[in-house]
């Protein structure tokens, strides 16, 4: 499966609406809160990471 940036997005975003779906469904915080700080943090992480990875691939890439 070949992964390009339209993909690769969707699958954070599935991935993170996942995770808030079971946060949500635990019950372990208010709603509020999960979605005002936990959803847009774990975005961002998401989004952080994600870079990180192309980045490291890009170099591996062209330092193999």
């Amino acid at each position: 499966m070949e992964f390009d940036l339209p993909r690769a997005a969707a699958l954070l975003v599935l991935i993170v609406a996942v995770g808030t779906a079971g946060l949500i469904g635990s019950g372990m915080m208010p709603l509020q809160t999960t979605l005002m700080m936990v959803a847009p943090s774990m975005l961002l992480f998401g989004a952080i990471a994600f870079a990180i990875g192309v980045k490291h691939g890009q170099f591996r890439a062209t330092h193999a």
